[in-house]
């Protein structure tokens, strides 16, 4: 796991892209930061769609790093979650303009997997992640399901042997207003 945690490393910080393993399903990311690898992500999914792009960080203190005021009520929600949970969090910054919505908000999720925490401590930025499928295709839950435009459109697959443990089904969603406000996306 140490030696494609250290390729995808050299990738991202080449403004490349990866297809990896999550703890929900397969993504395709790229550093959070780099407008121009997010812009081929778009290109890749054949999608503008802003609100389907979330970033992974390592820690409820990264996630702070990249929106404007984290609503107390967040620090609750993960603390309470047993499944993946991501937090669409107002006042995004610290990220490329074309990651985030007109409604200024940016979707977080600090994974519970071990390839993912391992890369994500050692790069110490967001990382894109967005399932990994043409936009109105069904998300592929599996490896095997992955369309082969989407393995050829990136820099690097991580080896699948790296999946690990796995919900093989999308995170649960939650909105949160600056004020506290609590609208259940998906469940």
């Amino acid at each position: 796991m140490k030696e494609q945690i250290e390729k995808a490393l050299d990738v991202l910080r080449k403004g490349g892209l990866i297809l990896y393993p999550t703890d929900t399903v397969w993504g395709i990311g790229c550093d959070a930061t780099n407008a121009e690898a997010v812009e081929r992500i778009y290109k890749l999914k054949r999608s503008e769609n802003k609100k389907s792009m979330l970033v992974l960080v390592d820690s409820a203190d990264r996630a702070a790093c990249y929106v404007g005021r984290v609503p107390d009520v967040a620090w609750q929600l993960l603390e309470v979650a047993d499944k993946p949970l991501t937090l669409i969090l107002p006042n995004a910054c610290g990220v490329a303009e074309n990651l985030i919505p007109e409604e200024g908000t940016l979707g977080i999720r600090i994974p519970d997997h071990e390839f993912c925490h391992g890369l994500l401590r050692r790069f110490g930025k967001p990382i894109v992640s967005t399932s990994a499928n043409i936009s109105g295709e069904p998300a592929p839950t599996r490896f095997e399901e992955i369309a082969q435009e989407i393995k050829d459109g990136v820099d690097l697959v991580v080896d699948p042997q790296c999946e690990g443990r796995s919900t093989h089904k999308p995170s649960s969603i939650i909105l949160l207003g600056e004020n506290g406000e609590v609208k259940i996306i998906r469940e």
